[in-house]
């Protein structure tokens, strides 16, 4: 049985309020109680119990990267189980507690392996839990590819889709699909069915088309104003449906070069912040030294962002989740509104129970940071670990 702990001296961040001078207190895997610093002067705790002061600083909890392709030299690109449990040591790191490994469009061979390779990592991980995975594809509009394969992607296909539900068994949490794809709405109502979070991304999608999509619950949005129709006066596109539609959810990757500061403010000011979500997109190549790097076996370079060397197209980020927090509270959001995005909207959207709070009954899932966004300690269900090691 895990050590019961307790986290002291801390501002708590809950997901819905910020509480200062309070302890958080922990056993079984999972959060008893958040109370005042008072009463935990008062308290007498078992010797077992393993007590962190935190000295002032956040205890937040743990970011959910839902939209992530690797770090540190391993992606989902490897096709191989090591590599994505390599990612889950990675992770925790940089505050992550949970994440979804995304699995680039493919063909049916290449992407069954890559599903089988998270599906043979998921219960062995040794740091951030796998919560499932994410298919970005294949079926995406060829005129949104961002640097998708033409070749790798497909028109809507339904026995293609039951053989990746079979493969995953069950484990697919989320998909990226174009809304404007034929058929379309036979995919979307088998995937809700299976319970499966639908995105618009990689699509090139009229405003009535992604209004169709809403109405067979298409209703998250997959790195919005990358690879999507931009907005007109004549047509919204894409990104003018999100806008509008205060329901609709989406990705940011909040690295300054994916999307402008300054739209993230607007949007803050315009969407209700729990539809706001911070995903990383990060690349395997992400935190990794090499000279030569590669995403998607194709050769890539870093200049702030990830770019394809063959043509410059960009093709991911180098994000880290704690780094997208930094850099929302540098563009004046607030504390409260970034963990939002980075924990408590992630866990609401992808229906991920008991995550995403800091409030008693909650898995024990926490990072603790502290002004400066030096992580000092994350913990996942109930395991310590600091700066990255597992204690």
């Amino acid at each position: 049985m895990k050590k019961a702990i307790c986290i002291h001296n801390a501002t708590v961040l809950t997901g819905f309020s910020v509480m200062k001078n309070c302890a958080v207190y922990i056993k079984e895997n999972k959060i008893v109680d958040v109370f005042s610093e008072a009463r935990f002067l008062q308290k007498e705790f078992n010797p077992k119990v393993q007590i962190i002061n935190a000295g002032g600083a956040y205890v937040a909890p743990g970011f959910m990267d839902t939209h992530i392709h690797g770090i540190g030299g391993y992606g989902t690109d490897d096709g191989k189980a090591e590599s994505i449990l390599k990612m889950s040591e990675i992770l925790p790191q940089y505050g992550v507690t949970s994440f979804i490994p995304t699995i680039y469009a493919g063909k049916e061979d290449e992407m069954i392996r890559n599903i089988k390779a998270i599906l043979k990592a998921m219960g062995k991980e040794k740091g951030a839990h796998i919560l499932g995975m994410h298919l970005e594809g294949p079926f995406i509009s060829p005129k949104r590819l961002g640097v998708q394969s033409e070749n790798a992607i497909s028109p809507v296909d339904m026995k293609l889709m039951e053989k990746l539900y079979k493969a995953a068994k069950g484990h697919i949490i989320n998909m990226t699909v174009a809304p404007e794809l034929k058929n379309m709405r036979e995919l979307a109502l088998y995937c809700i069915s299976k319970g499966i979070v639908l995105q618009a991304g990689h699509t090139d999608a009229n405003y009535n088309q992604m209004v169709e999509g809403m109405q067979a619950r298409i209703m998250h949005t997959t790195h919005l104003f990358n690879a999507m129709s931009r907005m007109h006066h004549r047509d919204p596109g894409a990104v003018g449906a999100v806008l509008i539609h205060p329901e609709m959810s989406c990705e940011l990757i909040a690295d300054g070069i994916h999307v402008d500061s300054n739209l993230i403010k607007l949007l803050v000011q315009y969407k209700p912040i729990d539809r706001l979500v911070l995903v990383t997109d990060s690349l395997k190549p992400t935190k990794q030294n090499a000279e030569v790097l590669y995403a998607n076996n194709e050769e890539v370079y870093l200049d702030k962002c990830f770019y394809r060397k063959e043509d410059n197209v960009i093709a991911g980020s180098a994000l880290t989740m704690i780094d997208g927090v930094k850099n929302l509270i540098s563009w004046d959001l607030n504390i409260e509104q970034a963990i939002h995005m980075a924990s408590t909207n992630p866990a609401a959207i992808m229906k991920q129970e008991n995550k995403g709070c800091v409030v008693p009954g909650y898995d024990a899932d926490l990072v603790i940071f502290n002004e400066n966004f030096d992580i000092s300690h994350t913990i996942i269900d109930g395991d310590i670990y600091c700066k990255g090691e597992k204690q």
